[in-house]
């Protein structure tokens, strides 16, 4: 099937989505997913297929971002492209948001060596080690962590990283738009099966942490 694929990421409590063809942003768009009083991603990724007129049949597929990061808002990203898929028959490709974050600006994110963030709350941070060669070209370098500020710094220092992600050095947030810049990279972009695949939240709902702690039980992610 050709035609354009649909993006939706919704690592942050700001939701996004794209139609990208090959290396082209054809339209994107974003909705706030906290503190409002009706879920606004679903209208968004409607409007943003209208305007660009571009019908769900049309897709080649929908790439969702993987997380980590907000539970409530990554289940509704997720749950918006496997209803998606699961009706038209496209498949399903899954990204890691924290690459989104060094792919969504390539203004900001210039060929070197980066470490990703997402707050994962509790005073700590998921963080992947990334990269962008000199063809601009973002990549993973490494499995995703949960870190703490000390861990944080000593990455830094020790390995020549610049921290990039929301209230870092490079104050940049993941984006759909970033799959464009990711079409050269082996691997980034991966089919999953619609039926079983979830996002990878990274830790438990702060909800579940909590109720777990109130009845002695050990966090578990």
């Amino acid at each position: 099937m050709t035609g354009p694929l649909l993006v939706i990421d919704a690592a942050t409590y700001r939701g996004t989505a794209a139609l990208v063809d090959g290396t082209h942003v054809i339209a994107e768009t974003d909705a706030q997913m906290r503190g409002v009083t009706e879920e606004r991603l679903m209208p968004a990724v409607a409007a943003l297929l209208q305007g660009a007129r571009v019908p769900v049949t049309q897709l080649a597929g929908v790439v969702c971002g993987d997380g980590p990061g907000s539970f409530t808002s990554l289940r509704i990203a997720a749950s918006i492209a496997k209803g998606i898929v699961t009706a038209g028959g496209q498949p399903l490709m899954a990204v890691s948001s924290l690459l989104l974050v060094v792919a969504g600006d390539t203004a900001a994110a210039r060929p070197g060596r980066y470490l990703a963030m997402l707050d994962a709350m509790r005073g700590e941070w998921f963080a992947a080690r990334t990269s962008v060669s000199d063809r601009g070209v973002p990549a993973l370098d490494g499995d995703v962590e949960i870190v703490d500020a000390t861990t944080v710094a000593r990455i830094l220092r020790d390995e020549g990283r610049v921290s990039i992600g929301p209230g870092q050095r490079i104050d940049v947030a993941p984006h759909a738009r970033g799959v464009a810049q990711l079409v050269a990279s082996n691997g980034a972009l991966r089919p999953v099966d619609p039926a079983t695949w979830e996002p990878s939240y990274g830790r438990l709902a702060e909800a579940q942490a909590r109720w777990e702690k109130s009845h002695g039980r050990p966090l578990v992610a």
